[in-house]
């Protein structure tokens, strides 16, 4: 399974895109040998219109344009469910062995996530309930999705 990891909002250089890389490195690596392929991230810009609910529907349609057919799709988001690695890496998993050729994680905008994505996302995810930086969101995606190759794998990285 290709996994994407979709963000609005750019990473500019320096040591939180070099943090969320170099975790994304080690998944694409460990990561092939389970069927969980790296195969990009997709960076978009913040929407400049006028409204939240606008600037949410503008991002969630480069989302959608984004996407592979048939793709999976994780949202994060701060009302969504909470679940631990273990369970992460169950997930991710699960969408694998279902034959799902493709898994985008999508980070939203500081506005938030469109409605219409809920509707359409096989999850929805929280870091946790205290409000997190994009930067800092993106290091934990990238953390987790190696995190849960690490759990799939049996290796002894996380600590149960």
């Amino acid at each position: 399974m290709r996994i994407t990891l979709f963000a609005v909002g750019r990473l500019k250089s320096g040591p939180e895109n070099e943090l969320s890389s170099r975790y994304l490195e080690r998944f694409a690596k460990a990561g092939n040998a389970l069927g969980l392929d790296f195969a990009r991230t997709i960076e978009v810009a913040e929407s400049r219109a006028s409204t939240a609910d606008l600037r949410k529907r503008e991002e969630a349609a480069q989302l959608v344009r984004a996407m592979p057919d048939g793709a999976a799709l994780i949202l994060l988001d701060e009302r969504g469910k909470t679940p631990d690695s273990a369970e992460f890496a169950d997930q991710l998993g699960r969408l694998r062995d279902e034959g799902r050729r493709d898994l985008v994680v999508a980070i939203g905008g500081a506005d938030g996530l469109d409605p219409d994505l809920h509707a359409k996302a096989d999850a929805v995810i929280c870091f946790g309930r205290m409000t997190w930086p994009h930067q800092l969101v993106r290091i934990m995606a990238a953390e987790q999705l190696y995190r849960a190759v690490t759990i799939l794998a049996g290796h002894p990285y996380h600590r149960s």
